[in-house]
């Protein structure tokens, strides 16, 4: 069956969603469903190439950031793979939003909020928290007796392969957007569980029938690009390969080689290194 929805783990999709200007009041409610203490009133979208992304990075994640009106700083990506050294680089672009907040001459070094929301399309290589199987992992800055020791600066990761609940087993805001973004390309029509303005026109958003022909050629080149990586991934993932079984690198790596993918993505989610990859 056709899909009606774009798949929101799209680069096309998720921004539709959430990245446009007409986007603003879906992205508003799901940051307040998600970051409660936030008290996000409006939000304005910010220069994300002041965040100094690679062009390798870019491929990997597909990301919004924003700034509410209280001036706190929120990036949200959407991560399709997992990449080397992810944690670092989640860390790393943290950085950018904190150093710009940098006033000239006299400053008392006052900060705003940051927050990073990570919505992930793979699952962790080990449990971040306690709690295996986990979908919403929070993650700061604490001492050794577990306190919170810097509370300005805030990680949400959003695990989406361990949400399984049910429609019926939806118990508040976070959950249905959690469901709306696992199960948008697989429905036909609304749910009576998203019949409220926000998700209704988060629907109308998403429905490819209205989009003109560009951007439908647009949607297709996004999904395959989807669809290719999503296929070298679970193809790694089902041999079972693993960093001491250099042969499944090598054989995972030819096949990413011949589905067209750079160089350096395949370095990024393989560890070898470009030099062995190009000589495949």
């Amino acid at each position: 069956m056709k899909a009606k929805y774009v798949n929101p783990f799209t680069d096309f999709g998720f921004k539709k969603i959430f990245g446009e200007e007409a986007s603003k009041p879906l992205l508003i409610d799901f940051l307040k469903s998600l970051l409660p203490e936030s008290n996000i009133v409006d939000l304005t979208f910010k220069d994300k190439d002041q965040m100094g992304k690679t062009e390798e990075d870019r491929k990997a994640v597909y990301d919004i950031y924003c700034e509410n009106n209280l001036g706190e700083k929120i990036i949200v990506e959407l991560q399709k793979a997992k990449q080397n050294y992810f944690k670092d680089r989640t860390v790393y672009y943290s950085t950018f939003p904190i150093q710009e907040q940098a006033e000239r001459g006299e400053w008392n070094y006052k900060l705003k909020y940051v927050y990073c929301v990570g919505i992930l399309d793979f699952k962790f290589e080990e449990k971040v928290t306690n709690g295996e199987g986990e979908v919403i992992h929070t993650v700061q800055l604490k001492d050794q007796n577990n306190k919170v020791f810097y509370e300005k600066l805030k990680f949400v990761y959003l695990e989406m392969p361990h949400f399984v609940q049910a429609e019926h087993d939806l118990a508040n805001r976070l959950d249905k957007w959690l469901y709306f973004i696992k199960h948008l390309e697989d429905f036909q029509g609304i749910p009576e569980v998203f019949k409220d303005e926000v998700f209704i026109q988060a629907f109308e958003k998403a429905e490819i029938a209205k989009y003109s022909e560009a951007e439908r050629h647009d949607y297709e080149q996004s999904l395959k690009v989807f669809r290719d990586n999503k296929a070298v991934y679970e193809y790694a993932v089902n041999t079972a390969f693993d960093e001491g079984k250099i042969e499944g690198k090598i054989e995972v790596a030819r096949k990413m080689k011949l589905k067209g993918i750079s160089s350096s993505d395949i370095s990024d989610m393989t560890g070898l290194s470009e030099e062995e990859i190009n000589d495949l």
